[in-house]
């Protein structure tokens, strides 16, 4: 006997609730231009945003520009930033960012030529990109995505890279970084790691985690 298979999902329309109540949020790394948002994200790696944003205003004072940047040492960089994980590092990351782009406006605004510049992998330029206004050519795959596009049956990898390409399989491109940012939110404020808050979530119906532990039968 030969059983009727459910058709794939539309995840385009069935995430349309979750990209609505997120559309437009603004990222929690608090920045003024392209030139922050890049310094922001490389000093978020391993820290949180709130200490970044705490940290950042005396930075920007010092080194409001690639310019400043690039004039400077890596030694100078430490005062301001002792309290982010592996300083040293990101201070030499940054410094030799800027020695190499020089000026803000030749910033690159491509994935490929973004993941060329030190301590800036796919998910940083992702983020860049899409914060900065560009095109999205990716999705941003953090630790929050990785636990809840697979919970939500978007996804069935563990491993950022596979999780990225399911995404942009399933979505389409004009909803690659909302995608990215709205389960990101989601992931801080509903879906957390141990008692998500399932009954509260916007894609409840269409989410497998919570068809599976809700026991919500005809979940689509």
């Amino acid at each position: 006997m030969l059983f009727e298979q459910e058709p794939p999902k539309d995840w385009t329309k069935s995430l349309a609730p979750l990209f609505k109540k997120y559309d437009g949020r603004k990222h929690p790394l608090n920045h003024a231009n392209k030139y922050q948002l890049v310094v922001a994200v490389i000093l978020s790696a391993r820290s949180s945003d709130a200490l970044i944003n705490k940290i950042a205003p005396a930075f920007f004072k010092v080194f409001p520009s690639m310019k400043e940047l690039s004039r400077a040492k890596p030694e100078t960089l430490f005062p301001y930033l002792r309290e982010v994980m592996n300083f040293e590092n990101k201070a030499n990351w940054l410094i030799a960012i800027a020695k190499t782009v020089k000026e803000d406006s030749n910033i690159p605004s491509t994935l490929e030529e973004l993941v060329k510049l030190p301590g800036i992998g796919r998910k940083s330029a992702n983020v860049i990109i899409g914060e900065s206004g560009g095109k999205a050519e990716g999705v941003i795959v953090d630790l929050h995505v990785i636990r809840v596009a697979p919970r939500i049956g978007i996804a069935k990898s563990s491993r950022p890279e596979k999780i990225e390409q399911e995404i942009m399989a399933a979505v389409s491109q004009e909803y690659w970084h909302v995608a990215g940012m709205s389960m990101t939110f989601l992931g801080r404020e509903i879906c957390r790691p141990t008692n998500p808050h399932c009954p509260e979530c916007v894609v409840n119906k269409v989410c497998e985690y919570y068809k599976q532990t809700q026991g919500i039968k005809g979940a689509k």
